[in-house]
């Protein structure tokens, strides 16, 4: 996918979250471990959540925010493309799973943030913000529930 402006990084965000959504559903039956099953569909559910979130941002946000260039920021801060489902979670612990989550999340969070320190219009600034906030908060609180089914 190109990625010209702030709009097409929302649409990235929205498929990112959509296919790990996915690929967690896909992954939580095949995994022998009940905690690791528990934390993929618990994690999915979070997903589509964001999923719709972040559309939410997408079609009613600013059309000035959204239209901003952001191509050369990001080929200076490249998107993070999806992990397949090839080496699926199904063969990871609750412990790897979570690390794979982070570190996905956490390369999304990073573009945000770039973005936002380069983003010169208001209404571009506070978007970002708020998706950067949203983002963070998110994680944290999959790390916290995440910690929760390992005190099971």
């Amino acid at each position: 996918m190109q990625i010209e402006t702030l709009k097409d990084v929302l649409h990235w965000t929205k498929d990112f979250h959509q296919h790990l959504s996915r690929c967690l559903t896909h992954c939580a039956d095949k995994n022998t471990d009940e905690r690791a099953r528990m934390i993929l569909a618990y994690l999915s559910e979070q997903e589509k959540s964001l999923t719709k979130v972040v559309n939410s941002f997408e079609t009613s946000g600013d059309e000035h925010a959204l239209n901003t260039w952001c191509y050369e920021y990001v080929n200076k801060q490249p998107i993070v493309q999806h992990v397949h489902c090839d080496a699926p979670f199904s063969n990871l612990d609750a412990t790897q799973i979570m690390e794979v989550i982070v570190d996905q999340h956490q390369q999304v969070i990073e573009l945000y943030r770039y973005l936002a320190s380069r983003a010169d219009i208001p209404s571009t600034q506070e978007m970002l913000a708020s998706l950067l906030s949203l983002e963070e908060h998110e994680m944290m609180r999959m790390v916290h529930s995440a910690n929760r089914f390992r005190d099971m």
